[in-house]
């Protein structure tokens, strides 16, 4: 199997890698739906303060690298791209299960991530400036940083979508062809 786990602060470029992760091949799973779909099956609104309150009682209950077991049976296809690992637990899962994959940073300055996610608009976004900083913070006390410090590559995102794509494209291909030949 070919994995491919992908590590990112909100904003950073992860539903656009999903996109090009598709032109390639891969098949996907996005592990803030499981997050989502859990906050619907509660009753709750799709909003930044459920959807992070449930992942969070969620990691508190379960352990941290909880919504990494939830993806484990989902991950039926030979060629898959995980996005949105949030901690080294979740990493240490994957690697545990899978062994040898690749996990890939998304970066992008805060600057540029809040001005993304204002356009993008999603309810599970925020509201302002504060909610933004906030969710960054509980994404770092949960461990992202130390997911990235783990990462086999990196993609920086901060020029035009245009760019971004190509390069997605040809790290992904480069994966691609390590694995295949690896």
């Amino acid at each position: 199997m070919i994995l491919v786990v992908t590590v990112g602060m909100p904003g950073s470029g992860k539903d656009e890698l999903v996109e090009v992760a598709h032109s390639v091949g891969l098949a996907t799973l996005k592990m803030g739906d499981l997050v989502r779909d859990e906050t619907r099956r509660r009753g709750l609104a799709l909003n930044n303060a459920n959807v992070g309150r449930i992942a969070s009682e969620e990691r508190d209950k379960h352990g941290p690298g909880v919504w990494a077991q939830r993806a484990l049976p989902k991950l039926t296809e030979t060629r898959m791209l995980v996005d949105g690992c949030r901690s080294d637990a979740e990493v240490t899962v994957f690697r545990h299960h899978f062994g040898d994959l690749f996990v890939l940073g998304i970066y992008s300055s805060p600057e540029t991530r809040y001005d993304r996610l204002e356009r993008r608009g999603r309810k599970d976004d925020g509201a302002d400036l504060q909610e933004f900083y906030d969710r960054d913070r509980r994404e770092m006390k949960w461990g992202i940083g130390n997911a990235f410090v783990l990462a086999d590559g990196m993609l920086v995102n901060e020029g035009s979508l245009d760019e971004f794509r190509r390069a997605a494209r040809a790290t992904l291909e480069h994966i691609l062809h390590r694995e295949r030949d690896g």
